[in-house]
């Protein structure tokens, strides 16, 4: 089977400037559903056909009324103690705030309309009550009641969820195991779920790519270093030189298909032309874990950190920027440090990054600076990785800032470099994600 090739590759240092195989399980559906479709005003609701082992749509599974509306806006979904709070992106105006405790993560869905927050030992799905539904050449828009559903996706120790290529992929480092979806049918309680299992439990990640195979990590609780793509439930691609594996984002593809990063302790590997390559590092330890890709741009964004003994954290100013077409790592020095959550990218592939200064650095693939924009107070990390701080997410030409120490989040137009808005919060924010109304696959990343 094809192994990992060793390709030449260079390494730019820089200050900143301003210019084996899976076992295959059952199929079936989730513990509980919702609707998650909108209908336009003619035609009735899509629902994936129900497999044998699905069950009928009962009472407490009745999909939530949905009213059509002349527009929708944007939707910035927070999790905070003791609940999710949410706000028109636009104005401010706090339209729902859901109680639950624990500490929730949050993802979004794929569909445009819902969010899947990691909760213990499951996948809640939050519905954020918006839609816009593609209807020839014009949309439909709904909105919905605001809140969490009954649907809920078995994952002991739930980790991440990767959409791509129209798919929604869960995984759960407890068990090793990954649950698999069409997007559009998230909140769809006939939907058909596909069910893997790595070998052993550990914390990992998958997606499925384009040409339908599946890309999984391997491993266990106490190492992990391989990283298979799968077809037809055998192993065509494989790598076993990213010690450390964590974080992954996908890149624009090439002919041949799909192109994607994951972070390493020994420098990045890009899966490009159905083959493996090592993306070159100066450092013996460079852990880029945190990486930050845009479907339409060949370069990934990461973190850069080579202490591995930083105690409590490493308070890294270097970014890197991989070139998955050539396996080169660029570093930008930032002058200021960043943490995981400083990381996003535009809409037109743009390279965000929120540092200690307080400044939202807007970068282009060339490493350049477009805007160093003032947003929050100057803040430090704290200690432990689970404590608010700031973050950001972009959608549509907008950054989202959150400031935890103040309690706000503030709108950044990318292409001015202004901060337009800054909204209070009555909550301090842990994590958000933007909900556009729009299905990933008719939106640019960001």
């Amino acid at each position: 089977m094809p192994r990992l090739s060793t390709s030449s590759a260079t390494i730019h240092t820089r200050p900143l400037t301003m210019t084996t195989p899976l076992r295959l399980l059952a199929t079936g559906v989730a513990t509980t559903g919702l609707l998650g479709l909108a209908a336009c005003a003619t035609t009735p609701p899509t629902a994936i056909a129900p497999t044998a082992a699905s069950s009928p749509t009962t009472a407490e599974e009745t999909p939530r009324p949905q009213k059509e509306v002349s527009s929708i806006g944007p939707r910035l979904v927070i999790a905070h103690d003791g609940g999710l709070l949410t706000l028109d992106a636009t104005t401010g105006e706090i339209v729902a705030d859901v109680a639950h405790p624990g500490f929730l993560r949050l993802n979004n869905a794929g569909d445009g309309r819902h969010v899947l927050v990691s909760d213990g030992d499951v996948f809640r799905l939050f519905d954020a009550g918006i839609q816009a539904r593609a209807h020839g050449d014009h949309h439909h828009f709904y909105t919905s009641e605001i809140g969490l559903t009954r649907t809920t996706f078995l994952a002991p120790h739930a980790g991440y969820v990767v959409t791509h290529a129209g798919r929604t992929t869960l995984f759960a480092d407890g068990t090793g195991s990954i649950q698999v979806m069409d997007a559009r049918f998230v909140g769809d309680p006939l939907r058909h779920v596909e069910h893997h299992a790595t070998d052993a439990p550990h914390h990992g990640v998958a997606m499925v790519l384009a040409d339908g195979s599946l890309l999984t990590t391997q491993g266990t609780e106490d190492e992990r270093r391989t990283v298979q793509v799968l077809r037809d439930g055998a192993v065509v691609a494989e790598t076993t030189d990213c010690p450390g594996v964590h974080g992954e984002a996908a890149a624009a593809p090439t002919a041949s298909g799909d192109v994607v990063a994951l972070g390493c302790t020994n420098g990045p590997v890009v899966l490009r032309d159905g083959a493996w390559h090592k993306v070159a590092v100066p450092d013996a330890y460079a852990r880029s874990g945190n990486l930050f890709g845009h479907e339409a741009s060949s370069v990934v964004l990461g973190d850069y950190k080579v202490d591995p003994d930083a105690d409590p954290v490493e308070r890294p100013t270097r970014i890197a920027l991989i070139d998955t077409r050539t396996n080169e790592l660029d570093l930008v020095d930032l002058g200021s440090p960043y943490w995981f959550r400083s990381f996003a990218r535009g809409s037109q592939g743009e390279a965000l990054v929120l540092t200690y200064d307080g400044e939202l650095k807007v970068l282009d693939e060339q490493g350049s600076v477009r805007h160093e924009v003032p947003v929050i107070a100057p803040w430090e990390e704290k200690a432990r990785w689970q404590d608010p701080g700031p973050l950001v997410k972009a959608a549509d030409g907008l950054a989202y800032v959150t400031d935890a120490a103040a309690h706000t989040v503030s709108v950044v137009d990318l292409s001015s470099g202004t901060v337009t808005a800054t909204h209070q919060l009555p909550v301090t924010p842990v994590e958000m994600v933007v909900v556009t109304g729009h299905p990933e696959t008719e939106r640019p990343a960001g």
